[in-house]
């Protein structure tokens, strides 16, 4: 009998998938075949690899057939454990490794037992150089052309890692490693952040098994916004003197510690992303005290300081020079006696952040040695994911969102108040500019500006015991952020994937750096590097930069008029190998050398999605987006409802609103919050205080106002009458919005059961940006409060019966919406 023409096809099949399975695994598998301990090591062209065939015999009973266990997936033989580490806000002229004022013994740790890499750039901003570096691909290539909250409908602004360009965490992960992420999350799309997803984009959809850190590009140290996976956590409450900072460390350790005590020899991936030192300023106290009387020679004294520092240590030429001061930026001795002494505290505050930072850091380090693991684990420590920040503006501020929102020098008096607790958890603070400028030494310009090394250059530190020949040595070879990924690829002994869930790859764009570990004059593998950030660009070329000049000051709120992003920029040139600081403009004498480098920018540009170039920058914040709320003008909630970030809670800014709540007051009474957002540095509340309606508006933290009343009150009186019976009421805070233009005034009227119990104007209203990391909470206050008046959580102990929200339209006009768009973007980068 032939055998069915069917049957013969299902085997022809199945013998083919199973030799295709095979080929996507390594020859060799380290154990006897079948054994549970067996483990096998991938070829990890495709991954996750397909699943192995079963190697066993399957007879009718189990004790005439033989078992098999598919091997485990390790890594190469020797792949070490990998600690990558990045500060935040930092540039080249901050830490003392590289010349600066501020101990970083951790960094200087992981210098002396490895190499310092002096010609290392990031890309201006920080989540670009976030998704580069987990990505190894530039950041245009990977949807990150500048941050996700100013995204656009075009390849290389979409704020997409897509599933082509596959992280180092998957790759590392599918490869046998434990990955884990701790800190700084502004790679998820902000539309994201909630518990409705999609979950692809953050770090577990990246391939990092485990996330302790905060999301987007700021949270208070004090009571972040901080999440476990994909749940938001308080580990602060009832911690007095809870910090972020050292929350972080003591986390990264234990996990650590347990992943050791569960598998010892399975290598691990850490990659360790604090928060320090992006505003909020907030180190613990005893680390500002480390700095008082520290600064008191002013910024240009110390800029010329770190200058003699970093010739001395060899971390800049012998024959650098310093570029000049710009004449925006007031002269120290320009200041009043009471200017200086604000502006002392505030980089005293600084550099304890940026101390306390590294020293945290180097409790993880020493962990890694407690261990034992010290002497196969590569150390990659980055200071900085850009050049230090200008958006403290030219004064400073003791909270963030003042100059968020237009308000560029907050009253003297009301910044002196807050000097003796500047840093602690009542300021949200940033430092003037000419701190900034002078902590990018010996480079012109800041954070945000791709074209020049103030925004680009940053320290970086790499150790590997026993694979690195020059210990303690300077490598001078020119490498961006890109190069760290197939660095470490290279280091494991680990291929990049061709396909990825079935998905072809991009192909990584970086170079690898490992050729630097034994050879210090080695010739740079990466002999061009565009940049490109809001319409400043530079183009990169075997020791030559040709650059554009910004039209204007990062620290201006780019509220000029903006010039044609094609012909509109002066450009500039510089023989980097010469000139290491961009200090001589060589453009007027090499003519055709500038154009030769333009063309190059070009073709830079449309192979990594830069095109279409775009300088409207902070504008970008009102392109459409994918939003689960957007158009949406009447929200509905019952009951509880903690957490909900700001981009889906009910837009209230610069327009009409009334906020209904429909409740039912038990016996006995009720107390608590009914629906808040923001906290200590602005927002609102809506609750019910020893039994009676209260709102609050908290106008940033300058000024609070308060409508408040009982049954049988009187109109405007505070606190006369009766606290809510038991039984169902109605309260309503209906708001008028004195428009147009943005924080315009408005009146407010509180009311309950039909009946007027407050009505009040406001002069002012918050114009663009009523908090950045607190979220929307219905029934409950988490993080903190919008006044002192009452206690946290808060919680309602009522019912919430429905409360709704409606909105009447933005009262914004086109101009408005652009300088709003900028205080978002400001500061979520």
């Amino acid at each position: 009998m032939k055998p069915n023409k069917y049957i013969l096809m299902s085997v022809m099949f199945m013998a083919a998938v199973m030799a295709v399975a095979t080929s996507a695994w390594a020859q060799q598998i380290n154990g006897t075949p079948g054994d549970p301990s067996a483990t096998v090591t991938i070829d990890g062209k495709q991954i996750p690899p397909p699943p192995m065939p079963f190697g066993g015999v399957i007879k009718e009973s189990a004790t005439d057939s033989k078992p098999y266990w598919p091997p485990r997936v390790v890594p190469p033989k020797g792949a070490p454990n990998i600690l990558l580490i990045m500060t935040d806000d930092q540039g080249y002229g901050v830490s003392g490794t590289f010349g600066g004022v501020i101990p970083t013994p951790a960094l200087d740790r992981v210098a002396k037992a490895g190499l310092c890499y002096t010609h290392f750039h990031s890309t201006a901003l920080c989540s670009p150089t976030r998704a580069a570096l987990i990505t190894g691909r530039n950041h245009h290539s990977v949807g990150s052309g500048v941050i996700g909250e100013l995204s656009t409908g075009y390849p290389g602004y979409d704020s997409i890692i897509g599933i082509e360009n596959a992280s180092i965490g998957s790759i590392l992960k599918d490869n046998g490693y434990s990955t884990s992420w701790f800190g700084k999350n502004h790679n998820t799309p902000t539309y994201q952040y909630s518990v409705a997803g999609p979950y692809d984009q953050w770090p577990s959809g990246m391939g990092f098994e485990y996330f302790y850190g905060f999301m987007g590009g700021e949270t208070d140290q004090w009571t972040p916004y901080l999440f476990r996976d994909h749940t938001q956590i308080f580990p602060f409450v009832g911690k007095p003197g809870y910090n972020l900072t050292t929350d972080l460390a003591d986390e990264a350790i234990k996990h650590m510690r347990d992943l050791n005590a569960s598998a010892p020899d399975k290598p691990f991936f850490l990659y360790y992303v604090p928060g320090g030192t992006h505003s909020p300023h907030q180190p613990k106290p005893e680390w500002i005290a480390k700095f008082k009387g520290k600064f008191d020679m002013g910024y240009e004294k110390l800029r010329d300081e770190i200058f003699a520092n970093q010739k001395r240590l060899g971390v800049i030429p012998a024959d650098a020079q310093l570029t000049p001061w710009p004449n925006e930026i007031a002269k120290w001795d320009s200041l009043s006696l009471l200017e200086k002494k604000l502006f002392e505290r505030q980089a005293e505050v600084f550099a304890g952040y940026a101390a306390y930072t590294d020293n945290e850091i180097g409790r993880v380090i020493q962990a890694v040695e407690d261990l034992g693991k010290l002497d196969n684990t590569l150390i990659i420590y980055i200071c900085g994911d850009n050049g230090t920040s200008p958006e403290g503006t030219l004064y400073g501020a003791f909270n963030q969102l003042t100059a968020y929102n237009g308000i560029l020098k907050a009253p003297e008096a009301l910044q002196l108040l807050h000097y003796e607790n500047w840093g602690s958890d009542k300021t949200y603070p940033h430092m003037a500019v000419g701190w900034a400028w002078a902590f990018d030494t010996p480079f012109k310009w800041t954070k945000q500006v791709a074209s020049h090394f103030g925004g680009t250059r940053q320290g970086l530190a790499i150790s590997w015991p026993g694979h690195i020949k020059d210990v303690g040595g300077i490598r001078t070879q020119f490498h961006h952020v890109i190069d760290i990924v197939p660095t470490i690829l290279e280091a494991t002994g680990i291929k990049a994937p061709e396909t990825v869930n079935g998905i072809t790859q991009r192909p990584i764009e970086g170079v690898s750096m490992a050729y630097t570990f034994a050879d210090a004059k080695a010739p740079s593998t990466r002999t061009t590097q565009y940049f490109e950030m809001a319409g400043n660009r530079g183009i990169y070329n075997d020791g030559w930069m040709a650059n554009t000049t910004p039209f204007a000051p990062p620290w201006d709120l780019a509220t000029g008029k903006l010039p044609d992003v094609v012909n509109g920029y002066k450009w500039e040139l510089y023989h980097i190998t010469e000139d290491f600081t961009q200090n001589n403009d060589l453009a007027d004498k090499n003519p055709d050398k500038l154009k030769e480098m333009q063309a190059l920018f070009l073709t830079e540009a449309a192979k990594y999605n830069v095109l279409p170039l775009d300088n409207t920058a902070f504008v970008r914040l009102q392109t459409p987006r994918p939003s689960a709320v957007a158009g949406k003008t009447e929200f509905t909630y019952t009951g509880e409802n903690a957490g909900i970030p700001l981009g889906n809670a009910p837009d209230v800014l610069d327009k009409d609103f009334t906020i209904t709540a429909e409740i039912t007051v038990p016996k006995g009474g009720a107390e608590g919050m009914i629906v808040t957002l923001g906290g200590r540095f602005g927002g609102y509340g809506f609750f019910l205080q020893k039994g009676k309606p209260v709102f609050v508006y908290n106008l940033l933290d300058l000024e609070r106002f308060r409508w408040e009343g009982g049954i049988g009150g009187k109109i405007g009186e505070d606190f006369f009458g009766r606290a809510l019976p038991p039984g169902k009421h109605t309260l309503v805070f209906d708001f008028k919005y004195d428009g147009p233009g943005p924080g315009k005034s408005g009146t407010g009227v509180l009311t309950v059961d039909g009946k007027e119990l407050a009505k009040k104007k406001l002069e002012h209203t918050i114009p663009l940006m009523m908090t950045i990391d607190e979220t929307f909470d219905v029934g409950i206050d988490t993080r903190t409060g919008v006044d002192d008046s009452y206690k946290l959580p808060f919680k309602f102990t009522g019912t919430i019966d429905k409360l709704t929200f409606k909105l009447g339209p933005s009262q914004l006009a086109e101009a408005d919406q652009k300088a709003q768009a900028e205080a978002y973007a400001n500061a979520n980068d």
